[in-house]
């Protein structure tokens, strides 16, 4: 039988096997997808698991998209141009890192309709999935993209990956037609970014990454002063459908039960 995981730290919150097990069965694969909270030293013997055939696949999240890069015999395109892998295989005896987030933000926004184009770009935050968010954006015609974190020096090592991205101190907020909370504030419902957003106009677009909860203290004060919102659910869909087809060379249902398995 065939075992996945998805690696993280921390990684109760992950719905990824609720997802990849019912897709599993769907298709009649003998195969497991479960969870795994890792520390960094764990990673040499999760790696030569792939490597001895242990393991199929792997998914990443934080705080692992770009530490598993030194693990990696090979990088895909967008992978290398993000230095963010959140999806691991092996091919020909080399273990392959790729990123199936840029795809999934894209398709995600996509099902939005809403019209990115010249946009104005706000984001909060430095982890491992922000450098897809923007690679995505960039494919989206966006007008300009700043960022915000705490860190300012974890801000700074994005924009060597994206020269024409601003970066602001936190707490400032710039003009604005859409903000995105990529930090993982909000993971625990009576977390909050405590930042003032009741100078922006309204009609803006607040977008979480987070999917779990469904509805975060950063989407609530966003519709309490009128604006769309959108959480994370979609794009964390599409990039697993995206990471089961490499693995499985099945394009898996997307489908209210499959939107349904989320909603815990």
């Amino acid at each position: 039988m065939k075992k996945f995981f998805v690696i993280g730290n921390p990684i109760g919150h992950s719905l990824s096997p609720e997802l990849h097990n019912y897709w599993l069965k769907m298709n009649n694969i003998q195969g497991i997808y479960d969870k795994k909270e890792l520390i960094n030293d764990e990673l040499k013997n999760l790696f030569s698991r792939i490597r001895d055939k242990q393991i199929s696949g792997i998914n990443v999240t934080v705080p692992f998209k770009n530490v598993v890069i030194s693990y990696l015999d090979k990088l895909s395109l967008e992978a290398e141009k993000t230095q963010s892998v959140n999806t691991i295989y092996l091919e020909n005896d080399k273990i392959i890192g790729h990123n199936t987030d840029i795809k999934g933000f894209e398709l995600a926004i996509k099902d939005t309709k809403y019209d990115l184009t010249k946009k104005k770009i706000f984001i909060l935050g430095a982890g491992g999935v922000v450098p897809s968010i923007i690679f995505a954006l960039n494919k989206m015609d966006v007008s300009c993209v700043t960022l915000s974190n705490r860190t300012k020096l974890k801000a700074e090592n994005i924009k060597s990956l994206f020269k024409n991205l601003t970066i602001v101190d936190w707490g400032e907020i710039p003009d604005f037609d859409m903000v995105i909370n990529a930090t993982s504030v909000g993971l625990h419902n009576e977390q909050e970014l405590n930042l003032d957003f009741s100078k922006a106009k309204k009609d803006k677009f607040f977008y979480d990454v987070i999917y779990n909860p469904k509805v975060t203290s950063f989407l609530k004060k966003g519709k309490k002063l009128g604006n769309k919102t959108e959480n994370g659910k979609k794009m964390f869909i599409y990039q697993a459908a995206l990471a089961f087809e490499i693995w499985h060379g099945i394009k898996p249902k997307i489908n209210e039960h499959v939107i349904g398995l989320l909603d815990k």
